[in-house]
């Protein structure tokens, strides 16, 4: 079953990148990156943006 959900590429405090649905609040420590699509899409750019996966606190 395709999704047709449209989802939001978020990043938090520790620069760590997650989706997140674009009709739910975001949590608390985290914002919106810049890239929203399909899940398919923004997993594929995290994929692309998130080089290095360690958080911010341990780089």
């Amino acid at each position: 079953m395709q999704e047709t959900q449209d989802y939001a590429v978020v990043v938090n405090v520790e620069e760590q990148y997650s989706i997140w649905r674009t009709d739910r609040e975001l949590p608390i420590g985290w914002r919106i990156e810049g890239f929203a699509g399909s899940k398919e899409n923004c997993l594929a750019h995290i994929d692309d943006v998130w080089t290095d996966m360690r958080p911010l606190s341990a780089r």
